[in-house]
């Protein structure tokens, strides 16, 4: 008989073979398989009664937190979508998010009820509004998380009949367009990502995972299934500050992580003293990294000075995530490290089952020379189903059976795929995606601006950043600082520009496109055309 892929599988195996091991450490809480079992087994009864079927969304806006975690194996249990949304957004966003989606449950850490009682009359699917929170307070008009959870029972709930190509989770990420995508996966793609991250990380029930980047984000809920498959230990972090994390590390006993490259430079840029170095684990801590190419310096920094290896990755939302990775083969181990950390810094080969081409404007593969650049495109059990009810947004990006990940890349004779530029005009800062047309649809909506574009600066911190270049309307005068204070009112704050170039036209193909390959090369002259 053939058994749907369904990532609940995982729990279930962690529960007959590690039941009394320990499987999460979150605060002061401590919980062994069996406990986290229990808990799953109440969200879906709470849900239940609730009156959520199989096929509706529950929605979950939180940081780091066990509470997810009920979520991520409850749901496919019970045949519910699964919502997990950035908690850094704005009232609007969530908005949208929720109504788009057709969330009939909202479950919100406590701090963010303020911002979702501005909206809650416009939010016409949602049914029970309930709170995560700490202290135990519960505002009006919302209901208790754990009170719920505490109250539902325990026994075993009957399995919905769950097709492994349902749908699992909507994930809405940002894209070319001013409002975000839903990325349907299915549990099939969920469950083979899970299954290639163990055999890429190396996963066994000995793993200490730290959970330092976000859930709701593609890395932060693209390893939990992986993890708790192998039985091994889930450390959560519910905001990564680099003092906390070595902290957790050495406490827990840490081996494995992922970080983008802005966590790593912040965990190599904090100060230790010898005997807090001396204490930290080395042998056979894995980093995975992700989000944009880490720099030689970070992953240098990473296995030179603390004795840890690093891993990169690479994926989108779109393909749940993880598509390639970028480890040192085996006929590589005597070159010089030099050559070593430059294939780390590279973007990888596919995984497992993982297709890549890297394709000219006319679909025709480019030589694997290194040098000829070209679209990545996938094929692969872990490409989403498609876009939550944007059927035209699907076609557009999954073509004759492959997803066209708007990444401008190389490939060489290894294998080994570059990224070089970015199609879709993304920026990435501090591993969150941030739409240039969506800043720069508010950079419009200021009296004095004339013209916007907006392109990525590096950041020593972050990555990258947002730097916006304006053509201010005739006779108009605004400064730096006012455009920026502006877009800071009106977007989430790691969305908004941190630099302003003020220039007196765009440059623009002879169709009209502004292009924004010249803005970025003379994005340094625009610095010293300031106004205001």
């Amino acid at each position: 008989m053939i058994v749907p892929l369904n990532e609940y599988d995982f729990l279930r195996r962690a529960l007959a073979v590690y039941g009394q091991q320990e499987a999460v450490v979150s605060g002061s809480l401590r919980l062994t398989y069996n406990e986290l079992g229990a808990r799953v087994n109440r969200w879906v009864n709470l849900m239940r009664s609730l009156g959520v079927a199989q096929g509706d969304r529950v929605a979950i806006i939180s940081q780091n937190d066990h509470r997810m975690l009920d979520g991520f194996f409850g749901a496919p249990l019970a045949g519910i979508v699964y919502m997990p949304i950035n908690f850094r957004l704005i009232a609007d966003d969530f908005n949208y998010i929720l109504n788009h989606g057709g969330a009939k449950v909202l479950i919100v850490e406590d701090w963010l009820v303020p911002t979702l009682e501005t909206i809650r009359a416009e939010l016409k699917t949602v049914e029970h509004f309930i709170v995560i929170s700490d202290s135990g307070d519960q505002p009006p008009g919302w209901q208790s998380y754990d009170t719920l959870l505490d109250a539902a029972s325990e026994a075993t709930p009957v399995p919905a009949q769950v097709d492994e190509n349902d749908i699992a989770t909507i994930l809405y990420t940002s894209g070319t367009t001013g409002r975000p995508k839903g990325v349907m996966s299915t549990h099939r793609n969920l469950y083979i990502n899970a299954m290639n991250s163990i055999i890429e990380f190396g996963l066994t029930h000995n793993d200490v995972y730290l959970h330092t980047l976000a859930q709701f984000h593609c890395n932060g809920w693209g390893l939990p299934y992986a993890v708790t498959g192998v039985g091994a230990k889930h450390v959560i972090v519910k905001k990564y500050e680099a003092a906390g994390f070595f902290e957790l590390a050495t406490r827990e006993r840490m081996s494995f992580a992922c970080m983008p490259p802005t966590m790593i430079n912040m965990a190599l840029n904090h100060p230790l003293t010898e005997a807090q170095r001396a204490a930290l684990p080395r042998a056979g801590v894995r980093i995975a990294t992700a989000g944009s190419a880490p720099p030689r310096a970070l992953i240098e920094g990473m296995q030179e000075r603390l004795g840890w290896q690093v891993i990169q990755i690479y994926g989108l939302t779109e393909t749940s995530p993880f598509l390639t990775v970028s480890k040192v083969k085996p006929h590589m181990s005597d070159w010089p490290k030099e050559e070593q950390y430059r294939v780390q810094t590279r973007t990888g080969y596919e995984m497992l089952g993982v297709q890549i081409r890297v394709v000219d404007e006319n679909g025709n593969d480019v030589a694997p020379d290194g040098q000829q650049v070209g679209e990545i495109i996938a094929r692969s059990n872990v490409v989403m189903a498609g876009y939550w009810q944007q059927p035209e947004a699907t076609d557009a990006v999954i073509v004759a059976g492959w997803f066209h990940t708007g990444d401008m890349a190389t490939i060489d004779d290894e294998g080994m795929v570059e990224i070089v530029d970015r199609k879709k005009d993304l920026i990435i800062s501090g591993g969150e995606n941030i739409s240039s047309i969506e800043v720069e649809g508010m950079l419009y909506k200021h009296p004095a601006v004339l013209e916007a574009a907006c392109i990525a600066i590096p950041h020593e911190q972050w990555g990258e950043t947002v730097a916006a270049i304006v053509v201010l309307k005739p006779g108009a005068t605004a400064s730096e600082a006012d455009i920026i204070a502006f877009c800071r009112e009106h977007l989430a704050h790691f969305k908004c520009p941190r630099a302003i170039s003020f220039v007196d036209a765009l440059p623009r193909t002879a169709t009209g496109k502004i292009q924004k390959n010249l803005l970025r090369t003379k994005y340094w002259e625009g610095r010293e055309k300031r106004v205001g």
